[in-house]
């Protein structure tokens, strides 16, 4: 039983465990695609869960398929959970599950560019604030650095993370705590990953927002749709939106006449919400 509790101590190998539960009998090919390691990284994993029994193997032609086989885990609940606790260890677990449950949102556009172009405006500090509401983002953007999101002036904080993922020019994923409020501060850490494919002369952006708590506040996903917008703008024709959110943290210019000053006293009113 030390080899089941020595498995099951990793978090990469639960990862390993939940995609087999999500869809028993997978290759290596497919569980390495699901993970962000090499391909002998995946297989030193799997030869642990094989050890401890947590994983059986079977070849069908010249695949060798992995299925999870539950019974050790079985074996670890029965020893400890005996029949009168049982119910309410179930009622306990199905309580965390509904508390710890999440929510993803997902965004797809295209955009007339090349993935160099589109993973440079997306990494580059002072391109990003042109479409980022204003707010600019620092960092290496290589695995395991952090990055800052504010003003450019440093007055104002409005997010952090730490970078999970990055290929270049065509994935990248970072966690994020956004930090613009007391109330989005709360909400913890998600996750964002932005996936580029050519697609003819032009790129499929899709950035998939997840590991929100379920009915997260909208602060957090919200502004994605002008975040993009603006992005297309700027890269298909090098101009900037001007719409009020776009100009949140931007720093303040002298309104113009009255049409100016009631573009400032707009983004004056508008919520707290940029997202990284």
């Amino acid at each position: 039983m030390d080899d089941v509790f020595k498995a099951l101590a990793d978090p990469t190998r639960r990862s390993l465990l939940d995609e087999l539960f999500r869809e028993d009998g997978q290759s290596l090919s497919a569980l390495e695609r699901r993970l962000p390691m090499t391909r002998f990284g995946v297989m030193k994993h799997l030869r642990v869960l094989e050890e401890a029994g947590l994983v059986v193997t079977r070849r069908r032609g010249r695949e060798k398929l992995h299925f999870l086989n539950p019974v050790p885990i079985r074996l670890v609940h029965d020893r400890w959970v005996s029949k009168y606790t049982e119910p309410w260890a179930a009622t306990l677990s199905g309580l965390k599950h509904r508390l710890e449950r999440t929510m993803e949102r997902v965004f797809e556009i295209y955009i007339k560019t090349t993935p160099e172009r589109l993973w440079e405006a997306i990494t580059d500090p002072e391109m990003r604030e042109k479409y980022n509401f204003g707010a600019s983002i620092v960092s290496d953007w290589k695995p395991g650095s952090r990055y800052r999101m504010g003003a450019r002036d440093g007055s104002v904080e409005l997010g952090e993370g730490e970078i999970l993922e990055a290929d270049p020019p065509r994935r990248l994923v970072q966690s994020m705590v956004a930090l613009w409020s007391d109330e989005v501060k709360a909400e913890g850490s998600s996750r964002i990953t932005w996936e580029i494919e050519p697609v003819g002369d032009s790129c499929r952006l899709t950035v998939t927002h997840d590991r929100l708590r379920e009915g997260a506040n909208e602060q957090l996903y919200g502004g994605w749709m002008m975040l993009l917008s603006g992005l297309k703008t700027l890269l298909e024709t090098g101009d900037q939106l001007t719409t009020p959110g776009s100009l949140k943290y931007s720093p303040p210019a002298e309104p113009v006449g009255p049409v100016g000053a009631k573009v400032q006293q707009e983004i004056d009113r508008l919520p707290e919400g940029p997202v990284a």
